[in-house]
C-alpha cells in the first residue's frame, strides 16, 4: 500500500510549487528585456518608475513643438516678411512634415534600432534643429541688413526641418515605449497601462496649453530669441531625463516593420495574379481557420495561395492569411482616414490663416 502511494506521489510536492510560481512571476511574460538584454525583472524595471522619464520627454517635446507651430506664421510674416499666402503654405508644409516623419521613425524603430535608440537619435536631431532655430532668431542682430536676409532664411528653415525630422522619433515611439513598460499578462500592470495613457495625453495637452499661452506671449512681447530658447532648453532637459531612465526601461526586441508585412502582401498578390483561388479557404497558406479569413478584397488572398513545389517561395511571393487580413483591416479603415482629411484641413488653419486674420485685425 505504501509502495502504491509512493508511485502516485508527485516528484515535486506542493510546498515547492509556490516557490516555482514566485520565481516565474519575478520576470515579465511578454518577452521584454532590461538594458543588459536579460529578461526584465518586474521589481526593478518598467512600470511607473520608468514612465515618469517618458512622460517628461513627451511633455518637453509637445511644449517645444507647440511653441513653434502655434506662432510660426507670425514669425514668417513679421520677421522674414513673407506674404500671408506663402507663410500659410510654409507653415502647413512644415506641420505636415512633422506628422509624416513619424512613419520614418516607426519603421526604423520596428526594424533596426528599437524604440529607445530611435527616440535618442531623433531627439538629438530635434535639439540641434531647435538650437539652429534659436540662433537664427539672433542673426539679424549681428549681420548687416544687406547680408542677413538670405542667411537668416536658410538658417530658419534648416532648423525648422531638422526639428520636423526629430519629432518623427518621439511621436511614433514614446507612447509605444510607455506601453512596453507594463506586462499585459499582469492584471495590475494592465490597469496601470490604461492610467499611463491618461497621463500621457494629459502631459501633451498641458504642454500645448503652456506653449500656446505663456511661450507665445514671450515671443510676442519679449523676443523671438528668448521665445525659442526656452523650449530649446526644455528639450535638452527632456533628452537628459529620458536618457537617465535607460537602466529602468523594459525593451522589446525588434521584430520587423508592419509596413514590410503589408507591402509583402501587395507584391505577392501582384506576382500571383494568374493563380486561381481555392474553393476551400483552409487550403490557403497557414490559415488557422475560417474565422480568421474574410471574403472582402479577395484579390489579396492570392498572396496566400500555396505555390507548386517547383516554384521559388519567399516572403515576397507567399504570405500567411494573417498578413493578408492585416492589409484588409487597413483597407477597411481607409474610408475613415479619408474622412479625417477634411477635419484636419480645417483645424490646420488654426495655426496659419486664422492667426493671420487676427494679426490683420490687430487682435
Amino acid at each position: 500500500m505504501e509502495a502504491a502511494e509512493d508511485d502516485e506521489r508527485p516528484l515535486l510536492t506542493h510546498q515547492f510549487l509556490p516557490q516555482q510560481e514566485e520565481e516565474g512571476s519575478r520576470y515579465t511574460s511578454d518577452g521584454t528585456v532590461d538594458s543588459n538584454k536579460q529578461p526584465a525583472l518586474k521589481q526593478s524595471t518598467g512600470n511607473w518608475r520608468a514612465c515618469f522619464f517618458i512622460l517628461a520627454a513627451e511633455f518637453s517635446e509637445c511644449l517645444c513643438f507647440s511653441a513653434v507651430a502655434r506662432n510660426l506664421v507670425t514669425y514668417l510674416t513679421t520677421v522674414l516678411h513673407e506674404r500671408n499666402v506663402d507663410a500659410a503654405r510654409n507653415v502647413s508644409a512644415w506641420v505636415g512634415t512633422c506628422f509624416f516623419t513619424p512613419l520614418v521613425g516607426a519603421f526604423l524603430a520596428d526594424t533596426y534600432w528599437g524604440r529607445y535608440s530611435t527616440i535618442i537619435v531623433f531627439l538629438s536631431v530635434y535639439v540641434v534643429g531647435m538650437l539652429i532655430t534659436t540662433v537664427s532668431a539672433t542673426l539679424p542682430l549681428f549681420l548687416p541688413s544687406s547680408d542677413s536676409g538670405g542667411i537668416h532664411r536658410v538658417a530658419v528653415y534648416l532648423g525648422l526641418y531638422l526639428a520636423a525630422l526629430g519629432t518623427g522619433g518621439i511621436k511614433s515611439c514614446s507612447s509605444a515605449l510607455g506601453a512596453d513598460q507594463f506586462d499585459g499578462a499582469d492584471p495590475g500592470e494592465r490597469v496601470a497601462k490604461g492610467s499611463f495613457f491618461n497621463w500621457y495625453y494629459f502631459s501633451i495637452n498641458i504642454g500645448s496649453l503652456l506653449s500656446t499661452t505663456v511661450l507665445v506671449w514671450v515671443q510676442d512681447n519679449i523676443g523671438w530669441s528668448v521665445g525659442f530658447a526656452i523650449p530649446t532648453v526644455l528639450m535638452v532637459f527632456g533628452l537628459a531625463v529620458f536618457v537617465a531612465g535607460g537602466k529602468v526601461y523594459r525593451y522589446k526586441r525588434t521584430s520587423g516593420s508592419p509596413f514590410t508585412r503589408v507591402f509583402q502582401v501587395v507584391v505577392a498578390a501582384a506576382r500571383n495574379y494568374r493563380l486561381e483561388l481555392p474553393d476551400d479557404t483552409s487550403a490557403l497558406h497557414e490559415n488557422e481557420g475560417a474565422a480568421g479569413h474574410t471574403s472582402e478584397f479577395s484579390f489579396f488572398d492570392k498572396a496566400a495561395v500555396v505555390l507548386p513545389s517547383s516554384e521559388k517561395k519567399g516572403p515576397w511571393r507567399l504570405c500567411t492569411v494573417s498578413q493578408v487580413e492585416e492589409l484588409k483591416m487597413l483597407l477597411r479603415m481607409a474610408p475613415v482616414w479619408a474622412s479625417l482629411l477634411i477635419f484636419f484641413a480645417v483645424t490646420a488653419q488654426m495655426s496659419s490663416t486664422l492667426v493671420e486674420q487676427a494679426l490683420h485685425h490687430g487682435i
